[in-house]
């Protein structure tokens, strides 16, 4: 039997593992082991990481049987989670959350976002104080704050569904523990659907409660999973980005002050940090629903590919000096949302929650440091990359 090299599964705190730049120069197109003997393809170039994302003959659908899951026995793939479907389902899914997600609705939120950065920032400097855990103290409650108040979920089960989310993005976990999060977390977000089919708000659940569900377009167990997908996406991936994007900022004075200097600078600055940090560092997985010729690669119906963005992100024929973070860089076109149909849906909320809540960090602690090594921050042991903590101080 062909062995096939480890995807790899530690990676540096703000750069991707050493192998994908060197595969990336002498085979761009090639096979890796994952688990087992499940060894997939695996794309780290641009155009081609383009290419596959856009192509409906590499199928998102999860249930397949050579999907190239991140661990080993991975639950069956739940109703509504369109982010792991193809058409028509995925479609018909995804539509009924677009008048959400429209760029004029998170414009709207935008008042509202900058009330929760003044708030948790007025909570960490409350009496004097002059260090605290990012993480926990602004990274995390931010998007979570935010995604709570689009959905309609209350805040204060926050707690729960962390833990469950945790469990479910864990690259390590027992399959029996993601299970059992599932389970609960659905059981509490049916119960959620139930109550506000009968006392609505002005927020998605219950438009997916009354407009939806109600009238037979979605089912229960759909918007469910609708739901779940949201809340878990809508705080996982901003909270694992913020420190990261703090750190790199801290660690490039010159950067920073280029965006103390010009606050117009941010949006773009944005786009920067997200393509030179990619935090779906697991990839975008998909397998090929009929043979494909790929820059001269054949790959074979029924086999699995996994779409390495921080790779394809770092690409040295698309960005010159890749490696480096450069705010004043057009960095429009990155792949850090993913690319084509299934593109991330609340990719312009997390630009607003990024924008607003780096740029009023760094203006209201202008001293701000941090106060542990690289180091000697643990990474998240989720699908998407992070830290667990952030030690800083001001003043």
């Amino acid at each position: 039997m062909t062995t096939h090299p480890p995807l790899p599964t530690i990676r540096p705190l703000l750069d991707p593992a050493p192998e994908y730049a060197k595969w990336q120069s002498e085979e761009p197109i090639r096979r890796v082991t994952i688990w087992g003997d499940n060894s997939p393809w695996l794309i780290t170039g641009y155009e081609d990481a383009r290419t596959v994302l856009a192509d409906p003959r590499f199928g998102a659908d999860a249930n397949h049987p050579n999907f190239p899951h991140t661990r080993p026995g991975a639950p069956p793939q739940a109703p509504g989670l369109f982010h792991q479907m193809d058409p028509p389902d995925h479609t018909r899914l995804r539509r009924m959350l677009i008048p959400d997600f429209t760029f004029r609705r998170i414009e709207q939120m935008e008042g509202s976002i900058q009330r929760i950065c003044d708030g948790l920032l007025d909570a960490m400097t409350d009496g004097g104080a002059t260090e605290a855990d990012l993480v926990a103290s602004y990274a995390l409650p931010l998007p979570t704050l935010a995604i709570c108040e689009l959905l309609g979920v209350p805040y204060e089960d926050h707690g729960f569904f962390r833990e469950k989310s945790n469990a479910l993005t864990s690259v390590a976990g027992d399959p029996a523990e993601a299970m059992a999060a599932r389970m609960a977390l659905y059981g509490y977000l049916r119960a959620l659907i139930d109550r506000r089919t009968h006392d609505p708000a002005d927020d998605l659940v219950s438009r997916l409660a009354t407009d939806r569900v109600a009238t037979g377009e979605a089912t229960l167990d759909e918007a469910t999973g609708m739901v779940s997908l949201l809340l878990l996406a809508g705080h996982e991936t901003t909270a694992n980005m913020f420190p990261l994007a703090v750190i790199a900022l801290l660690q490039n004075p010159a950067q920073l002050d280029a965006l103390r200097a010009d606050d117009s600078r941010w949006p773009g600055a944005v786009e920067e940090l997200l393509r030179h940090l990619t935090v779906i560092h697991s990839g975008i997985r998909r397998v090929a629903t009929e043979d494909v010729e790929l820059s001269g690669v054949r790959i074979s119906a029924g086999e699995g590919v996994v779409v390495a963005l921080q790779a394809a992100n770092r690409d040295p024929s698309v960005y010159s000096t890749p490696d480096a973070l450069d705010v004043h860089r057009d960095a429009s076109g990155h792949l850090a949302f993913g690319h084509g149909l299934h593109q991330c849906l609340g990719q312009s909320l997390a630009r607003v929650e990024l924008r607003l809540g780096l740029s009023t960090l760094f203006r209201r602690l202008p001293t701000l440091r941090l106060t542990a090594s690289e180091e000697s921050l643990t990474p998240s042991a989720s699908t998407v990359h992070g830290v667990r903590s952030l030690p800083v101080a001001w003043r």
